[in-house]
């Protein structure tokens, strides 16, 4: 587990006082938000610099002022509402940046919605590899130069002391040129140089590579700050920047949920953590990233976006604390660091004591102990019997459920004999009245059975008709409806839970005396709501028919026996 940090150093634009002090630029708001469809409005962009600044990133990239009126007016704002105030936990005011490319009108723009802040900080850039000068820009490389010299020097005279010049593709840029480039902007003003994998193009080695001939070869590098600025497109982007700390890049350039152009960024979360658990083991290298802060920044950027984190997500992805097999779990269940080098905690992760798992059917005996023994079970005779019965469940289900459990310990089969079967069901809805719902049912004698009825959605008619048939006093205590894909064609998967009122005492004990109640669930998945969502009523409706065809079938033994 991780070891406290030092404090974070005074901010000087081009120095920083501790050698092992790593700061981190996030770029969320700029380079994130140009993942196609992860535009935001401009409150959407003040909330997550909020959270930033309470996350303690360093410099802040608000935006690009000149490229349309609302992300000027978005950068303006961050810069007067979040640029100058202390945050309560970590005493520092971020910078606020703003990208420019290297002309007189997008520096003007961008002086004037970051003024307001107290550290105002421009990236002013511009395309350093053969291939941008000759077929995008369509300049030499004397042109090049002279533009750099220019518009970094015209910056400097508009008030701008904190100023980032940025090659753009440098990883692909000669040698000798990249550094004399970055050498006319030191002599101009520039306090840090942001070395641009653009294309995401370098392995990790060759980065470091890279960092460390820059740093060798610069004139004036002693300076100003290196920065590594590094795209996901071979998946190596995070790798790229830590290895560019230890050649010795100072700052780290990232985003949250490594969202941006085409496949990404650095993601802050990995960056971050990675120095934080190996710091010592890298020299001593370490950031100012209060990390409790982590998940919460995390979801905020996923909603505002619509750029859900998948579940296998390194830090923030909802597997990423859970356990499915069953010697990791029977080793997290001894000690949490078997298999888990980070605690959840860490990076604001509320979690209990107890480690989180799925049960499936890779879980062990020990999981399944300690699963019932939460939900208020102490079996251990009956524990090898209960065992058998949900490793078979368990081949048929991807993972039980705490209603699942509480079925087997209750010796419900898991899949009930079909007393009822979706015949077809119709439904009509609107905005002008209530809906309606025709349902069929088939018996397990082959009958069918036709019942209509209204209800307040096409949910509500189609249980309500499905209860004229089946006659069951049940109670609906849950009906969930998750989406497992995107678009107009998305599988939905649906879950519903019942409690049979003539069943609800007869059930086993839990060790605190109090009776459980029981609760029958059903599920099915598939890309029509409607059907889906009716399915799962029905097949929790047969869960109930089945348990209590069991106890009957065990009342009658028992009576037999005794008799």
């Amino acid at each position: 587990m991780a070891c406290s940090s030092p404090s974070r150093p005074n901010y000087i634009p081009n120095q920083i006082s501790d050698p092992n002090y790593i700061r981190i630029l996030d770029t969320t708001l700029r380079d994130g938000e140009q993942a196609p469809g992860a535009a935001m409005n401009g409150q959407q962009k003040l909330d997550i610099a909020q959270k930033l600044a309470k996350l303690g990133v360093d410099i802040i990239e608000a935006g690009f002022p000149a490229s349309s009126k609302a992300d000027f007016e978005a950068v303006r704002m961050i810069a007067k509402e979040v640029g100058n105030v202390i945050d309560d936990e970590n005493g520092y005011v971020p910078v606020i940046c703003g990208m420019a490319r290297c002309t007189r009108a997008d520096i003007d723009t961008a002086w004037e919605a970051l003024k307001w802040a107290k550290r105002p900080r421009i990236l002013t850039f511009i395309a350093t590899s053969e291939i941008h000068m000759t077929y995008k820009l369509k300049k030499t490389k004397e042109q090049v130069l002279q533009i750099v010299r220019e518009m970094v020097s015209y910056a400097k005279s508009l008030g701008f002391h904190d100023i980032e010049f940025g090659a753009e593709d440098a990883c692909r840029s000669e040698i000798e040129f990249l550094c004399q480039v970055l050498a006319e902007s030191i002599k101009a003003g520039a306090t840090t140089l942001c070395i641009a994998d653009t294309v995401g193009n370098l392995l990790p080695t060759e980065f470091a590579e890279l960092i460390a001939a820059i740093k060798a070869n610069t004139q004036g590098i002693e300076n100003a700050v290196i920065s590594a600025h590094c795209h996901n497109d071979l998946g190596q982007a995070s790798s790229s920047s830590i290895m560019g700390a230890i050649a010795g890049a100072r700052q780290l350039e990232v985003t949250i949920n490594g969202i941006g152009e085409r496949a990404g960024n650095a993601s802050l979360e990995e960056v971050v953590m990675a120095l934080k658990c190996r710091g010592e083991k890298l020299g001593g290298l370490y950031t100012g990233i209060n990390t409790r802060h982590i998940i919460s920044t995390s979801k905020m950027v996923a909603e505002y976006t619509g750029f859900m984190v998948q579940p296998h997500k390194a830090i923030v992805g909802a597997n990423a604390f859970v356990h499915g097999g069953g010697i990791h779990q029977d080793g997290i269940l001894k000690h949490r660091s078997t298999y888990e080098i980070l605690s959840p905690e860490d990076i604001g992760l509320s979690q209990s004591t107890e480690p989180a798992f799925v049960l499936g059917k890779l879980s062990g005996r020990s999981a399944l102990k300690s699963r019932l023994s939460k939900l208020g079970y102490e079996l251990d005779d009956e524990l090898d019997d209960i065992f058998q019965r949900f490793k078979a469940a368990a081949a048929k289900k991807k993972h039980l459920s705490d209603d699942d459990i509480k079925a087997l310990v209750s010796n419900e089969d898991f899949q009930p004999q079909v007393c009822w079967s979706l015949g077809d069901v119709q439904v009509t809805c609107g905005t002008s009245g209530l809906s309606t719902a025709t349902v069929k049912l088939v018996g397990v004698d082959g009958t069918e059975h036709v019942a209509s009825s209204v209800g307040k959605g096409f949910i509500d008619a189609s249980f309500k008709a499905i209860d004229l048939i089946v006659k069951l006093p049940v109670t609906l205590l849950e009906c969930s409806i998750n989406s497992l894909s995107k678009g107009s064609e998305a599988i939905v998967s649906a879950k519903v839970v019942l409690q049979e009122e003539n069943i609800y005492k007869s059930t086993q004990t839990s060790n605190n005396g109090v009776k459980v109640p029981h609760t029958f669930s059903g599920s099915s998945e598939g890309m029509d709501i409607i059907v889906s969502s009716t399915l799962a009523y029905v097949s929790a409706l047969n869960h109930v028919m089945g348990f209590k065809n069991a106890m009957r079938t065990q009342v009658a033994r028992e009576t037999q026996l005794y008799s």
